[in-house]
């Protein structure tokens, strides 16, 4: 077990922004979560990490409650803050010795030159931080999290502000960091989870309101939500697909085409047998799967 939170709750004002939030993540897993602005996210991240208590709740990292095992959580958790937070006057190695004394790391130089390594920032390393680019400050954001060698890694909004380049290359760099880490990432990009995570916490409110494989998330759509794409060789009678009682919605895409929804079963063989009994040839007849992003709008609306 690396990260274990039981009935978590925490409290602003009158707002729940933690509401009795349970879950856990083991030894090398990635876990990306996903949730509405507001719905809690990085205030869970906060908590997790210390940096937050919450009114009421257990949190345990490799099994040490966080609250009661301060200093050794914080040398078993790297954390990249939303804001990646810098001193850009530093220049990239001299920053990273900064931090690497926080820790009182020994053998600084050596360790310094395998997490610049690691991290890409080999080009960069001579200059300033406030020169660098936003995808080479996410680097040295990552860097900093993982100078002290953690188990666990706590990356909130890793790829904010990116360009598609900078994207590709901080995934990769997550991934190739991950084989020996549990590593945890809040964000708002779909293709990022789906890309990177072994599973997915939807949060909402305060609370988790899903959690499985992205596969799996895909599968929570409910069935009304199947879209059926038919293309007839000819143009079709709106009228006659009334014959089709399972049918709640109909779409033209073109006279001939149509996006067809409805029933709690696959409407692909009623249609296939509609087309039969009016004469119609079919050119194609497709179900769309359901994206991440429309079971993530339909969970959380």
């Amino acid at each position: 077990m690396s990260v274990h939170v039981e009935s978590v709750i925490k409290i602003y004002g009158n707002q729940r922004a933690l509401d009795n939030v349970s879950f856990t993540v083991n030894s090398g897993e990635i876990v990306g979560i996903l949730g509405p602005n507001g719905a809690g996210k990085s205030t869970l991240m906060k908590v997790i990490t210390g940096f937050l208590q919450p009114e009421e709740g257990i949190i345990r990292i490799n099994g040490l409650t966080v609250g009661e095992n301060g200093l050794e959580i914080k040398r078993q958790i790297g954390y990249l803050p939303e804001n990646n937070p810098l001193y850009t006057d530093l220049y990239v190695a001299e920053y990273l010795e900064y931090v690497a004394g926080i820790y009182r790391l020994k053998s600084v130089s050596r360790r310094i030159k395998e997490i610049i390594g690691l991290t890409g920032l080999g080009p960069e390393k001579h200059k300033k931080i406030g020169a660098l680019s936003k995808g080479y400050r996410q680097r040295v954001g990552i860097a900093q999290a993982l100078i002290h060698d953690p188990s666990v890694l706590i990356l909130d909004e890793p790829t904010s502000g990116l360009d598609p380049t900078q994207l590709v290359e901080i995934r990769q760099l997550i991934r190739n960091i991950s084989s020996d880490k549990t590593v945890m990432l809040s964000t708002h990009i779909m293709q990022e989870v789906e890309a990177l995570c072994d599973r997915i916490m939807i949060i909402n409110h305060g609370k988790i309101v899903a959690t499985d494989s992205p596969a799996n998330i895909k599968g929570l759509a409910s069935p009304f939500s199947q879209v059926i794409l038919v293309e007839f060789a000819e143009a079709v009678n709106p009228d006659l697909f009334r014959k089709i009682a399972e049918i709640t919605r109909l779409e033209a895409v073109t006279a001939a085409s149509w996006l067809i929804s409805g029933g709690e079963s696959d409407l692909r063989p009623l249609i296939f047998k509609f087309a039969v009994e009016n004469g119609l040839t079919i050119l194609t007849l497709k179900r769309e799967e359901s994206s991440l992003e429309s079971i993530f709008l339909e969970i959380t609306k």
